[in-house]
């Protein structure tokens, strides 16, 4: 597994986020098929998803840790067109979209159980 390079880090914010799947294969064809993730194959139970300019985080093959962790929210341009790529990919929408201030945003778990959100701008 290779970390953020230090030029590109910065001081007290998130840099990596790494999911717990239980099938990292499948992980990997749900958020390729959702979100156009790519991936860098570290051994049989690691993937890194590769982002611009360096990697952002990971997929570890385990047991996830199942509802009340963290919330990964990920930022969408076209909220609708992300929720209808959610679904054709096999996750499932957990809360509907709903409107808060600054926005719209929705909730869903991936196959494996994991729950991330998505938010877009109003």
């Amino acid at each position: 597994m290779r970390m953020a390079e230090p030029a590109s880090q910065r001081h007290h914010t998130i840099d990596y986020i790494e999911l717990t799947v239980p099938d990292l294969a499948a992980a990997k064809a749900f958020y390729g098929g959702a979100f156009g993730w790519e991936f860098t194959d570290y051994g049989p139970g690691y993937a890194g998803i590769k982002g611009t300019p360096r990697e952002q985080g990971g997929l570890t093959q385990g047991e996830p840790k199942g509802p009340g962790g963290a919330l990964v929210v990920l930022y969408s341009e076209k909220l609708d067109e992300t929720l209808a790529a959610v679904t054709a990919a096999g996750g499932t929408i957990s809360t509907p979209p709903f409107d808060f201030p600054g926005g719209r945003r929705f909730h869903f778990t991936d196959p494996g159980g994991n729950e991330l959100g998505v938010w877009s701008e109003a």
